[in-house]
Order: structure tokens, then sequence, then C-alpha cells
């Protein structure tokens, strides 16, 4: 089932090679949102992370304060607050404060944090992350609907705590929580009737999860009276688009090992799957091609999930700068149209004046000729070829 207008956005983690300047990489990050912006884009999510050297952006919500001022359109959220880092009604305070700074704009996405070595740095039991994150967001979303809440668990306490400012939107602006491989994530986006951004749809055999993924978030939603709309469910899948499939793929070839070896294999210790970058191309693990390919595996995406409400494109570095903002534009140029209901009108248009063009302009070349010889000129051969080509 396939939305009225399709949302398009970026999941920007983000990823910087170790070994680039990190100040000029910050900054890059807050210039793609704004050619984003330009370019018509619906969302971008930006991520939290506090160690292993490649995601650096400690805190989204400074990054989404500094991006608002310099955008006009596009919604800012944290992609993702990683709850157990943080106390809930700080949490809850400085997204209110977000949500008026940008008269609106902002999301709130949350998860347990995904990101092993932050946990062990700040002294996390892993086992705790999961049921923290749980019991954090349903804190903020009473906080957030104007409670007053008194709560005492073992890692924070809140005595007659509520917040000073309501949210700009009511009752408050769009949460969403992060689903990786676990079932926790929907599990829990149930539990409260929350968005899932699904960064698990471009793992290998994610696409075929995914009818499960939905169906755990919507039997848990029905367990605790809540509902679910599709239209709130975001793939995370990484894209990159040129004129031609070839060219897609050298342009990524060298960044995209890079990333996966330098980082989820010798940093993270994933293991090395051994499939090749064709390979996960060809099985929709990543979206590299044209805008036509794209458009194809997009609509498998919708048929294999049974429907789903936006795509985010997972932010990388795997091309150079211009191949990377280029392939942004074709996909805002020639993909978003047609998920968006936009080319279908324009299409029929197109067929309609295509179709009826001896009834529609005929007359209006004969009032041209007439013009001429009203005046007394003779009527030019262009304008008389014009008539017989569209006789034909």
């Amino acid at each position: 089932m396939r939305p009225e207008r399709m949302t398009f956005g970026v999941f920007l983690a983000p990823f910087h090679r170790v070994g680039e300047n990190p100040t000029l990489s910050l900054r890059r990050d807050m210039e793609l949102i704004e050619w984003l912006d330009h370019l018509g884009y619906d969302e971008a999510w930006v991520g939290e992370h506090h160690s292993a050297g490649w995601e650096l952006i400690a805190d989204p919500m400074l990054t989404i304060a500094a991006v608002a001022e310099r955008t006009r359109h596009i919604r800012l959220g944290t992609g993702v607050v990683s709850l157990p880092y943080h106390h809930p009604l700080m949490v809850a305070d400085r997204i209110v404060q977000l949500d008026h700074m940008t008269r609106g704009r902002v999301m709130l996405g949350v998860g347990p944090g995904a990101l092993s070595s932050d946990a062990y740095q700040m002294g996390i039991d892993p086992v705790t992350q999961r049921p923290r994150m749980d019991e954090a967001l349903g804190v903020i979303i009473r906080l957030l609907n104007g409670e007053m809440v008194d709560y005492e668990c073992e890692w924070f306490t809140l005595r007659k705590a509520k917040l000073q400012l309501r949210p700009y939107q009511r009752p408050h602006m769009p949460i969403a929580v992060a689903s990786q491989i676990s079932p926790a994530g929907v599990v829990t986006a149930g539990k409260y009737g929350a968005g899932v951004l699904s960064l698990g749809a471009g793992n290998l055999g994610g696409r075929a999860a995914l009818p499960q993924v939905w169906q755990t978030a919507v039997d848990t939603a029905t367990q605790h009276g809540k509902t679910m709309r599709r239209d709130d469910w975001k793939l995370v899948i990484g894209m990159h688009l040129a004129e031609s499939r070839e060219q897609a793929l050298r342009d990524i070839r060298e960044g995209q090992r890079a990333w996966s070896v330098d980082y989820f294999q010798n940093t993270l210790g994933r293991p090395d799957t051994g499939v090749t970058l064709e390979e996960q191309a060809a099985a929709g693990s990543i979206i590299a091609g044209t805008p036509e390919d794209a458009i194809e595996q997009i609509e498998q995406l919708q048929e294999a999930s049974g429907g789903f409400g936006g795509i985010l494109c997972l932010a990388h570095e795997w091309a150079n700068r211009e191949q990377t903002l280029k392939s942004y534009e074709l996909i805002a140029r020639y993909v978003m149209p047609r998920f968006q209901s936009q080319w279908e009108a324009a299409r029929d248009a197109n067929l309609f004046a295509a179709e009826n063009r001896m009834a529609i302009f005929s007359p209006n070349l004969a009032a041209l000729a007439n013009a001429f010889k009203d005046a007394g000129q003779e009527v030019p051969a262009a304008l008389m070829a014009r008539g017989a080509h569209r006789q034909q």
C-alpha cells in the first residue's frame, strides 16, 4: 500500500573517515542538509555517537539548532537520541525548546544506543539499554503531554517534574523509535504508538523481514490500545545514483569498501560477509544505479513490506563530494516525483495534449495565418510547415 505522498529524507549518522579534518566534516554535514532543503527533501535525521572516531556528532540537537537557521522547509529529527545516556527530563526539555526554535519543524527519534563503545565508556551494561529506552520514552511522552511526573528507578528520579514549556506542535512533535535487528525497537514503538525508523532495511535479509517487523509493531500496539500508521514507518537504506548503473558503482566502490572494512569490520568487529558491491546492489541492500533503478527498487520495497511512508537515504561519503550532491539531485528530480503524486499529473497532461494536438493547436495556426493575410503579408513558410506537420 503506497502512501499518496511518500516522504524522502536523509539519515545522517554521520560517517566520516578517520584522518579527515573533523571541523570540515561537521561543516559538510550542515551543508548537506542545506542542499536537501533546497532540493525539496522532507526530512533530515541526525545521529548521536560518542566514540570509535567515525560518527562525529555527539549531540544531534546542537546540529539541528544550527541547521534550522540555515534552512526553510525541511523537518529536522534526532536520529537518534540514545535515551539510556540521558535523564528523560533533559531530553524532553531540550526537544521542546527546539520545537519552538524551529517553529514546529523538529522530530524526536529515540533509540537504546547502537554503538557498544559508547555504553562501554559510560559503564552502562548493554543488557539494560533496551529496557531503559522503553522506560525513558514512557516518561518523556508523559512530560510532553503536560503531566506532572513522580518517578523513581535505579537510574533516574523525577519529583513533581513538569515542563515549563508545552511543545510548539500539539500534542507534541512526531516521535519515532529506531529498529535495527532485534524486535525491541518496534515493540517499544507499538507500545507508545510511535513511528518506526527501520535501520535494518538495508541489511542482508532485511527486506524479507519487513512484514514481520511491521506485524510485531501492530500486534504490540493493539495490546496497548494504540494504533500504528504505515505513513510513520521510514526505511533507511544506502543509495547512490548516477547517469548509468556502471557509473554509480564506479563512484562508490572504493568508499563503500572503506566504510565497510575500516569501520564496520576492523573497528566494530562485524564479520566480513564476502558479498560484493554488485551482489549488494542486486539484492537491494543498497540502491546503486540510475533513477529508474531506484524507482524499481523502491516499488519492490513497497511490495515486500506491504507499504511504508518514507525513504531515508543513509548519508555516506562513498563517492566524492560532487558525485554525492549530484546523486541527491537525481533523486529529487526523477525519483521523488514518482512517489509524491506529481509525475502522473504531468504525464497525463502531456498525453492529452499529444493525443489531441490536431483539435487543440490547428485552430491557433489558422488564426496566425489569417493575421498575416489580414495584414497583406505572405504567410511564413515556417508557419505553413508547422501546420503541415500538425496534420501528420
